[in-house]
């Protein structure tokens, strides 16, 4: 994936996004795109989605996020990703 994620808002949307340093987010960066606390779920072992962690309680469910993470055994069948998510390289989260 290299210096690029994508952000996968509640409306579907694809929108590629680069670390305003160019190679890795600061942890303000991400809280303001997913809109709070922040929690990582393994996608593979290069890959992560940064989520809300309180999404659940305050966001609107992401169906197009929440079918990556099932497809990739990231979350159990009927668990589900709300809020705007961000699919990275894990070296672009320290």
């Amino acid at each position: 994936m290299g210096n690029i994620a994508v952000i996968i808002t509640i409306e579907g949307d694809l929108k590629p996004c680069t670390p305003a340093n160019g190679s890795d987010f600061t942890l303000n960066e991400v809280q303001e795109i997913v809109g709070g606390y922040i929690e990582c779920v393994n996608l593979d072992d290069d890959t992560i989605m940064i989520v809300n962690e309180n999404g659940k309680f305050e966001q609107t469910p992401n169906l197009v996020a929440t079918i990556i993470a099932v497809k990739k055994r990231a979350i159990r069948d009927g668990d589900y990703i709300s809020g705007n998510a961000i699919v990275c390289d894990t070296s672009m989260l320290r």
